[in-house]
């Protein structure tokens, strides 16, 4: 059952990478106006699953040079994902953490989803393989 689901996601590729944009225009959008803390971490993050969004959405994820700058975009995401994402377990840790008015927005949660988001991307785009239409015997 849960073998099926990356399969899923590649037979809907486009439909996913969409969403990794829409999502990182969405965040932007909050950002820029001033609903949400200016935040350079948040900002690298959404950055990046958009950047992975557009990547998934090319015609050959498979292609070497995607696989490499995918992994690359990936890996500057997951690393300062996961440092912020740090940053709240030592708040944890310390007894300092709150949850704060608006949960929703807690760095210390968004981060973790963009962690589990941004590789969950790289992982569709390290998969995809091209289809290869069946030639007739002769």
């Amino acid at each position: 059952m849960l073998n099926d689901v990356p399969d899923l996601l590649l037979r809907h590729r486009r439909a996913v990478g969409v969403a990794a944009i829409v999502l990182a225009l969405l965040t932007w959008t909050v950002d820029l106006t001033g609903l949400v803390y200016q935040c350079p971490y948040c900002r690298v993050q959404r950055t990046m699953i958009g950047v992975l969004g557009m990547l998934l959405m090319l015609p050959n994820p498979a292609h070497w040079l995607v696989r490499y700058l995918s992994a690359i975009f990936a890996l500057f995401g997951l690393a300062v994902a996961s440092a912020q994402h740090f940053r709240g377990w030592q708040r944890i840790m310390g007894g300092e953490f709150e949850w704060g008015e608006q949960w929703y927005v807690n760095a210390w949660m968004l981060s973790g989803f963009a962690i589990f988001i941004l590789t969950a991307l790289l992982l569709l785009i390290w998969r995809w393989r091209p289809v290869v239409a069946a030639t007739p015997e002769g």
